[in-house]
């Protein structure tokens, strides 16, 4: 075989000795006896290269598997140590800046280390008070822990990297200046949430996970709460306390939304959009703390309706067709209108009776109802007339040219599934994806529901359109492929809520409840209030804190769309694309030179003896934000006197069906007050402002008393945010927040099944529910999936951690189709 040789620069053969890889041969060891560094190329230099990679991967994995074999007091002082000894190195390095910042970071680090560690000792010395038992160890509070130590651990070998490299004179010391730096930071919050969850473990009841104090403590500790800096989470910082498979995922996701909301407000939606956000995304995919920021401050100002546009990116044909290419090939998949008709429905407890389930009704009315139906093979009924007829167009169809299989025998299951999108996003397209590998898995027909979404349609329109296509699943099984025998329902986050209510309103009618239900994530507190795991939305970068806010507020009715882009809307994904394929060469010149400028912005901003330049084209989403007017928000007094007479009716503790009927005539469209999982609305009343402060001058310094002399955590360079808590009464609505459901609703539930993930900001939300089930005698299991964001189902083919947790799902699912001991089948 013959060798060919290469020059090469000498620092890159160094870096491959200094990351401990096979160092590379020179041309002395062959030749002519030259010094000179070569490396091999062809064969040899891909195998130097794979090893060196493999090298590098090891020494990573080897460092995350000691750091987490460390118990807390063993890391904190190795930590403290190697802070110390790089801080006495830098102190000895001279005057210059870099030296002073790189050990005044050390220093830092050391302070807020040996701070953190009593706090997040007597946390983890309690947490297994909330466990729901022994062989389930999760809930906020080891969340909160596990996510400090996360950051001590990267803390901890970065500081072994700078000692081990300090004296090399290709140590990075820039880079790694602001690799600690952004860490120290994280730290530094942490330490501010460790002390608010102290803070909920004093004034909560014992065993009880969610904050219950009164009004006035609760309002001075969410105003407090909100204040914190969180651009720290979303730039170097990233996901760092998530598998490291994902996080290049969540880098991409938060570089297309800071670019995305960056030309949100200035082009309006569709493919102007996307065209102006991928010329201006690569200065945020090269400034981390830019990105950061921008995170920051679109999560803060943007409306719901910017979350939905964003959200709605995949339901684009382009990428829909790309996911549908990738995923499972099915031979159903078919979206169907079900028509606004009224029918009978026998009672569970005696068939020869029956009650009428009308159409959906609230807010606007009758109107069809869309579901998808999802089946790996051709079953008897699928191809029916009847089916057929009520089959809507999704746009041109396609030539199958596949032949006609026989038709397989009617499952003796159906799956009835609810997505999830925050009640205000996505449908049944979306997750189709897992949805068909479910199909070929579970050899069932899935029939999923494309409930209308918020805030066009606020609650209880979502709720009353699932329970409709739920029954009408139920009464037409046998044209969906199934013979009813057993009905499992199944849905994630919001759509895991809907799961139970929808199950909650079957038992109020006296119809059929499901055979099981498993829920993946479910959010079943909507109410206003804290928890351990929601602090963790202040560095979740897929359920920010005001998101959260922005779509439970769009659910209760306190976001009312904007009137003025009506037409807009009505145009639909497709109509936008096709009316911004106008703009688009106009996108393009502006995008291009705002792309251009930017670079030229970073070169001015390394170079700043330069000639100032103008200002650059670019508008900060804060600027593009608050430059829009904003529509004023009208209140209705019908509106308002119903609810309150809702909130009278639903103190009384009493669940007759009349009250739990939920129809339109009880509920009207709901008034716009924002419920949110932390915060109050903005511009509340005046009075209740004074009376909010008047209370907390009375109760003295508040919530930040509780920190230590001397420690001050970073705050929100957003400015003061005014969101006094002012929760309105249907957020208690049981059917809103089944979390707050009397016992005697919950004792109708069917066997539950719930997956959660330990790092979720609404971990606590299910944990607390499997708990009221537990305590009931009601069969119910959680499982808890560690080091994965919430909504994992959409990412199942990212990476192994996310196939993993997606494959629990279906053996959840199996448990409820298959039980232990033979069933006799049930009326339908």
């Amino acid at each position: 075989m013959r060798v060919s040789w290469t020059r090469v620069p000498s620092v890159a053969l160094y870096s491959l000795r200094d990351c401990k890889a096979t160092p590379v041969l020179g041309v002395s060891h062959l030749g002519n006896g030259s010094s000179a560094d070569y490396q091999v190329s062809g064969i040899l230099e891909r195998m130097i290269r794979k090893r060196f990679i493999s090298c590098c991967r090891k020494r990573k994995f080897r460092a995350s598997r000691l750091t987490h074999s460390m118990d807390l007091r063993t890391m904190t002082q190795s930590l403290v140590t190697l802070a110390e000894d790089n801080m006495a190195f830098f102190l000895s390095q001279g005057p210059g800046e870099t030296a002073r910042r790189l050990s005044s970071v050390f220093a830092g680090v050391r302070e807020q280390a040996l701070g953190l560690e009593p706090t997040l000792d007597h946390l983890l010395g309690v947490a297994h008070l909330f466990d729901l038992d022994a062989e389930t160890p999760a809930n906020g509070y080891r969340s909160l822990v596990h996510t400090a130590r996360c950051c001590l651990g990267h803390l901890l070998h970065k500081s072994r990297y700078v000692a081990s490299n300090r004296r090399s004179i290709f140590f990075r010391a820039s880079h790694n200046l602001a690799e600690l730096e952004a860490y120290l930071a994280a730290l530094t919050q942490l330490r501010a949430l460790a002390y608010y969850a102290q803070r909920l473990l004093a004034t909560n009841q014992p065993g009880a996970l969610f904050f219950d104090g009164d009004e006035g403590l609760t309002t001075d500790f969410l105003r407090e709460y909100i204040t914190l800096h969180k651009g720290c989470f979303y730039g170097r910082c990233l996901g760092f306390q998530f598998t490291p498979a994902i996080r290049p995922f969540l880098q991409t996701l938060s570089i297309g939304l800071v670019s995305f909301g960056e030309h949100y407000k200035r082009n309006e939606t569709g493919l102007g959009v996307a065209a102006s956000s991928l010329f201006t995304s690569g200065r945020f995919a090269i400034d981390p703390e830019l990105r950061g920021a921008e995170f920051e401050r679109i999560t803060q100002n943007l409306d719901v309706q910017f979350w939905k546009a964003f959200w709605n990116i995949t339901e684009m044909e382009v990428l829909s067709s790309l996911a549908k290419i990738v995923s499972t090939t099915v031979r159903v998949s078919r979206l169907l209108s079900l028509p606004p008709k009224a029918f009978e429905m026998p009672l569970s407890t005696d068939p020869k009776l029956s009650v009428t389930i009308s159409p959906p009704l609230a807010h606007t009315g009758p109107g069809p109802v869309l579901v998808r139906l999802i089946s790996y093979e051709l079953r008897e009924g699928q191809d029916s007339e009847e089916l057929s007829s009520l089959m809507k167009s999704e746009g041109p169809r396609s030539l199958d040219l596949r032949p006609r299989p026989p038709q397989a025998p009617r499952s003796p299951s159906l799956i009835i599934h609810i997505h999830g999108g925050g009640f205000v996003a996505q449908t049944s397209k979306s997750h189709e994806p897992y949805l068909k590998t479910w199909a070929q898995e579970l050899g069932v027909p899935i029939l999923s529901i494309d409930y209308s979404l918020a805030p066009e349609a606020p609650f209880p329109r979502a709720l009353e359109e699932c329970f409709y296509a739920y029954c009408w699943a139920l009464k037409h099984c046998t044209l969906l492929g199934s013979t009813g025998e057993r009905i499992c329902l199944a849905g994630d986050s919001a759509g895991g809520n809907l799961c139970f209510t929808v199950s909650l309103r079957a038992a109020a009618y006296g119809v059929r409840v499901p055979d099981g239900i498993m829920a993946a994530y479910p959010a079943t507190m909507l109410q206003s209030t804290a928890s351990p795991s929601r602090l963790l939305s202040l560095m979740d970068p897929l359920l920010p804190l005001s998101v959260l806010c922005k779509c439970v507020s769009a659910y209760a009715g306190g976001e009312i769309e904007d009137l003025s882009d009506s037409d807009q809307k009505a145009l639909g994904v497709m109509g936008l694309v096709q009316r911004d394929t106008a703009l688009l060469l106009r996108d393009l010149r502006l995008s291009a030179s705002s792309w251009l400028n930017s670079f030229l912005e970073l070169r001015h901003k390394y170079h700043p003896k330069s000639v100032p330049m103008a200002e650059s084209m670019r508008r900060s989403v804060s600027e593009a934000a608050l430059a829009q007017p904003e529509d004023p928000r009208g209140t209705d007094p019908l509106k308002s006197l119903t609810l309150h007479d809702l909130n009278l009716r639903g103190s009384t503790g009493t669940s007759d069906t009349s009250e739990l009927s939920l129809s339109a005539e009880t509920l009207g469209p709901s008034t716009p007050s924002d419920v949110n999982f932390l915060l109050g609305p903005e511009g509340a009343q005046d009075e209740v402002e004074a009376r909010d402060e008047l209370n907390s001058k009375k109760r003295g310094h508040g919530i930040s008393a509780s920190f230590p002399e001397g420690f001050h955590p970073r705050r929100s360079s957003q400015g003061a945010t005014r969101m006094p808590l002012y929760s309105s009464p249907i957020a208690k609505n049981p059917f809103m927040s089944p979390l707050l459901a009397p016992d005697s609703m919950l004792q109708s539930l069917p066997p539950v099944h719930i997956v959660a993930c330990a790092l979720d900001p609404i971990l606590d939300d299910s944990v607390m529910f499997a708990r009221r089930l537990r305590n009931l005698g009601k069969s119910v299991t959680l499982r808890v999936v560690e080091d994965l964001p919430h909504g994992f189902l959409s990412l199942a083919s990212l990476c192994q951690e996310t196939r993993q947790a997606a494959a629990l799902c279906v053996e959840r699912i199996r448990l409820i189709l298959s039980p232990p001991g033979p069933a006799p089948p049930r009326p339908v």
